[in-house]
């Protein structure tokens, strides 16, 4: 099955450095939510639930991967 490329309104794609920004931006994002939920899990949430610490920390581990995919997403047409 054939995937289609997104093409701007005039038919061009957009600039490489421009689909370059925007996956930098997706993956910053994720990698912050990332090390928010570590940082908040082991400073702030393991004072009242231990079991909600280590639930935070395993979302926490299976985002790094997730944000390396999104980042590679279609860039290889």
């Amino acid at each position: 099955m054939r995937r289609y490329q997104h093409v701007a309104a005039d038919g061009v794609r957009r600039p490489q450095s421009e689909r370059l920004r925007r996956r930098q931006r997706w993956y910053f994002a994720l990698m912050g939510v990332c090390l928010l939920l570590i940082l908040l899990a082991w400073n702030l949430v393991r004072l009242w639930s231990t079991t909600a610490a280590v639930a935070m920390s395993a979302v926490a581990a299976v985002i790094p991967p997730v944000a390396v995919i999104v980042a590679n997403w279609g860039e290889d047409r």
